[in-house]
């Protein structure tokens, strides 16, 4: 089967169903493929207090039926399928969806990035409950909480730093003996009376309560392979991003990380009439609101390519 469409957007996140608002309120009738994480990792999160226009918070899964919600009513179709792959050899492009065909016009990527993950008992099980990969998005839950970072980098010392604004105490887990972190950002940690160090440490698996909730992490020794269990009020897992471009390499530029280049303030990439938002090319802020900021600017950059094109 082949159908054509104006604007295909592949990725349903807070980007990708921004872009499907604008996109369908200039009646361009876009298509979603969602992808099988319908909403993306805000469907990972429980209260989000960050996101304009909800003064008492609203839960992640909740804000992305809303937006999902808003964007079909003005006649954007949202289909819960996984892009195989997109054919750029010549225009209209195709976007390959299992045995299905649809030629488009546009195309606006809105992917996201995925948290790097420990793959440890009880990680999944916990995530939201007392696990946590974003400190901006959840710090504020854990005022005057002893908690942990899990990493040595530039990301886990900004966010253990950002973390001392609400918690009692924080401490970094380190597998080595040495910070990966760049000397400033290790510096700064170190001279924070609020961060301690727990080196030369890893750990093995998330500990929940009845309740389900997290309360201790067990972990393992570099040094001697000593296993002990420690209380924790919250874990933050800062070990870095993934961008999800793997069905874009060879297609669409990318930096050294694999995020998609944009040209300038735009979110146009090397490709004409190709666009991306959201996560797949924000390494920086990698928040609800940028990524929807930036969705908004993908669909008006299509919208502006059909017009200028007599492709509407």
């Amino acid at each position: 089967m082949e159908a054509k469409k104006k604007v295909v957007i592949i990725g349903s996140g807070p980007a990708g169903l921004t872009a499907a608002i604008y996109c369908a309120r200039a009646n361009l009738k876009p298509m979603v493929f969602e992808g099988f994480q319908a909403g993306g990792q805000l469907t990972m999160t429980t209260d989000v207090e960050n996101f304009p226009g909800f003064p008492d918070g609203v839960m992640g899964p909740d804000l992305m039926d809303m937006l999902r919600a808003q964007a079909t009513k003005f006649g954007a179709e949202c289909i819960q399928k996984n892009v195989d792959s997109i054919d750029t050899s010549s225009y209209p492009y195709k976007v390959l969806v299992n045995k299905d065909s649809f030629t488009t016009d546009s195309i606006i990527i809105a992917t996201g990035a995925s948290a790097k993950l420990l793959d440890i008992n009880g990680e999944e099980l916990l995530m939201g409950r007392g696990l946590s990969t974003c400190a901006t998005c959840d710090g504020f839950f854990y005022k005057d909480k002893n908690i942990h970072v899990i990493g040595g980098g530039d990301s886990a010392m900004e966010e253990a730093i950002y973390l001392t604004k609400f918690a009692n105490k924080v401490t970094i887990i380190h597998r080595r003996d040495q910070l990966r972190a760049s000397k400033i950002m290790s510096d700064r940690a170190m001279a924070n009376k609020k961060i301690d160090f727990l080196l030369n440490t890893y750990p093995t698996e998330f500990i929940g309560d009845e309740n389900g909730n997290l309360s201790a992490i067990k972990i393992v020794s570099s040094i001697n392979s000593e296993t002990s269990e420690i209380e924790s009020d919250g874990v933050f897992i800062a070990i870095g991003h993934n961008p999800n471009t793997s069905l874009f390499k060879g297609v669409i530029d990318m930096d050294e990380n694999g995020y998609i280049k944009t040209l300038g303030k735009s979110s146009k990439t090397n490709l004409k009439a190709i666009f991306a938002c959201g996560d797949v090319q924000d390494s920086i802020y990698r928040q609800a609101i940028t990524a929807a900021g930036s969705g908004c600017m993908a669909a008006i950059d299509a919208e502006r390519y059909l017009e200028e094109n007599n492709l509407e």
